[in-house]
């Protein structure tokens, strides 16, 4: 049976025997991290949001909606990274690492739900 687990953490948060294959997914490295104190499997810059989407969002709920849906059109060009990250998440549960402190409104949630 596929399993397709894919969780979402704060890549400040300690990392735990249960994160599986760990993927930042921000495009930027995360302010006051070193990466040596960072524990992650790869840095996949290529899938978050452009520059000046990120910017645009700047983090607000009230455009959440609407990043959410620009976001994904933005993935669509990035299927072949989509179907390397669902195929890890088939073999082993995949943790998706981002810097931003709102948990509820971030680019990670969206991912996740395309992933899915």
């Amino acid at each position: 049976m596929k399993r397709n687990t894919i969780q979402i953490k704060r890549v400040y948060d300690v990392a735990s025997t249960t994160d599986g294959y760990r993927v930042l997914v921000d495009r930027l490295w995360p302010r006051g991290l070193k990466k040596s104190k960072v524990t992650l499997d790869e840095w996949c810059k290529e899938i978050a949001p452009s520059t000046e989407l990120r910017k645009w969002f700047g983090h607000k709920p009230e455009n959440f909606k609407r990043f959410s849906e620009l976001y994904k059109v933005e993935l669509k060009v990035k299927s072949e990274e989509l179907k390397r990250l669902k195929s890890i998440s088939l073999k082993q549960t995949l943790t998706l690492l981002y810097a931003a402190k709102d948990e509820k409104f971030n680019h990670a949630v969206v991912l996740r739900n395309v992933l899915k």
